[in-house]
């Protein structure tokens, strides 16, 4: 379970998103015209969503996919455009109330179920693949690293997810950002080295089942994000003999009876070798 500092921070996000800048991130998640550095984060969010799209396959029917902090949920369209069955939830009421009214129509199977919520709750259900983009960012790693516990309790495929690295140039951008309007600021990021939090994952018994299968920067002017793909491994199934070697039964004896009759096969063919060249002291000869 995550800890009180995830709580206050999730809270701090929900005032942020839902009430603080909301005008700000409606636009920025739309086609409106927005700043020269806004227009760097549109881009940058864009193309870490085609990131992370990209690790997931390219057909979903039939497969459960946890949206974790949908926002006004472009990520969560396009999965149920390849057909999967999306759960996509957001801490602010209001941003995915944005992702309600701009829901287009999805032929095919896939569907999109809007909570609002938090990510981690377990009533949510299992799925086969949690995407967690730009969700984490504004968490300390120790709390990261709980929250990746939690939602790989119950994912039988993968989870993707991005955080701040930690980088001279995003600490620049940080200052840089003192300068947008206080209203319009979002809740620290919190960056974290790529060493460090690999080796909390590793550490974490609960991730024991994953695998760090790869991982993707996206820099984009004033948007800097490292996507992340924890691969849950494959229970390997007990192996049969090889093809080349004998099944084994019955301890010892088992063990050596195809060798000695593949010794007795050898001895006979020796033989046979000798008869026929008259070698074996019978006299005789080759027929």
């Amino acid at each position: 379970m995550a800890g009180a500092s995830y709580d206050t921070r999730r809270g701090e996000l929900t005032t942020y998103f839902d009430r603080t800048a909301v005008e700000a991130w409606s636009r920025l998640t739309s086609d409106a015209p927005v700043s020269r550095i806004r227009a760097t984060v549109r881009a940058g969010r864009d193309a870490m969503r085609a990131t992370l799209l990209s690790w997931l396959p390219a057909d979903m029917t039939g497969l459960r996919l946890l949206d974790a902090g949908c926002g006004t949920g472009a990520l969560s369209v396009e999965a149920a455009r390849r057909g999967a069955a999306v759960v996509a939830i957001d801490v602010s009421p209001t941003l995915v109330g944005l992702a309600r009214d701009r829901l287009p129509t999805i032929p095919g199977p896939g569907r999109i179920e809007f909570r609002v919520g938090d990510m981690l709750d377990p009533s949510l259900g299992r799925f086969d693949h949690v995407v967690a983009m730009d969700s984490l960012i504004h968490y300390r790693a120790a709390d990261i690293v709980r929250a990746l516990a939690a939602l790989g309790a119950r994912t039988d495929g993968s989870v993707l997810f991005t955080v701040a690295p930690r980088t001279a140039l995003l600490t620049v951008m940080h200052a840089a950002g003192q300068f947008f309007p206080r209203g319009d600021r979002s809740p620290a990021i919190v960056p974290v080295t790529q060493g460090g939090l690999r080796r909390r994952i590793a550490s974490e018994p609960a991730l024991d089942g994953f695998t760090w299968s790869q991982s993707h920067r996206i820099n984009s002017g004033f948007y800097l994000s490292n996507a992340i793909a924890l691969t849950r491994i494959a229970q390997a199934s007990h192996p049969g003999p090889h093809p080349e070697v004998p099944e084994r039964n019955g301890g010892l004896e088992g063990a050596l009876q195809p060798a000695v009759r593949s010794l007795e096969g050898s001895f006979e063919a020796a033989a046979q070798h000798l008869r026929m060249r008259g070698m074996d002291g019978t006299g005789g000869t080759a027929a």
